[in-house]
């Protein structure tokens, strides 16, 4: 993959991540409000249960920055589209997928 296309996918992928980080944090910040509102709750446990599953997906997504940042790093280093395991290079097919890959799809599979 050439180095502009792979810029350009490893950005668009910042953005995706970085919106879906904002909507998650705010929609967050909102069930908060809600929760401290009176009104008919049921279960009391409800709004602490969708707090630790707001703060899971956002620790997903700052992983996912993170794995876009080290990306960059590659592509400046110009090891970016090889196996940070073995430096197989990786398929241009999955890197259209996932810019990030770090792995090839034999070694992500093996763990």
């Amino acid at each position: 993959m050439d180095e502009q296309r792979a810029r350009q996918l490893l950005e668009q992928e910042r953005h995706r991540v970085e919106a879906l980080l904002a909507d998650t944090t705010q929609a967050g910040a909102e069930d908060r409000e809600g929760a401290l509102e009176p009104g008919d709750m049921t279960d009391p446990t409800e709004p602490l249960v969708a707090e630790v599953d707001q703060g899971e997906i956002e620790s997903q997504l700052r992983d996912r920055l993170e794995a876009i940042a080290r990306a960059e790093r590659r592509l400046d280093a110009g090891t970016y589209g090889r196996s940070i395991r073995s430096g197989v290079p990786i398929p241009d097919e999955r890197l259209e997928a996932d810019p990030a890959a770090e792995l090839t799809v034999e070694e992500a599979t093996l763990g």
